[in-house]
């Protein structure tokens, strides 16, 4: 089993930063894309950001030259550092990792989420 666990959300004002992490936890896995999506209230869940192994990302149009995702993959981490942030990135933020256990079984698990608000 596969566990996520997000931390650094909070509330910020505009033009302020802030920074997401996440640990993937367990044993006998390997990650190949980890990424973050964001649902904003009302709104259907979004992909904000995504990393796959061997260095690809894939951003979002609203955040980019903003958010900048990276990856620790010796430890199962992955990050976004989210700065001049504006109150429409204001949502609770998932980590999401899909990958395979040693038995070839895929998986995809997500985190509990971490919320962001961007208010004055």
């Amino acid at each position: 089993q596969v566990q996520l666990v997000e931390s650094g959300g909070g509330l910020v004002q505009p033009g302020g930063s802030l920074r997401l992490s996440c640990a993937a936890s367990g044993s006998g896995f390997s990650i190949n894309t980890m990424g973050w999506y964001r649902q904003a209230p009302g709104k259907q869940r979004e992909l904000v950001a995504s990393s796959i192994s061997g260095g690809s990302t894939n951003y979002a149009d609203s955040v980019k030259g903003r958010f900048t995702i990276s990856r620790d993959n010796a430890k199962n981490m992955v990050y976004l550092q989210m700065n001049n942030l504006k109150p429409e990135d204001t949502a609770v933020y998932y980590c999401n990792a899909r990958g395979s256990f040693r038995n070839s079984r895929n998986f995809e698990v997500w985190g509990q989420g971490t919320l962001v608000t961007v208010s004055s």
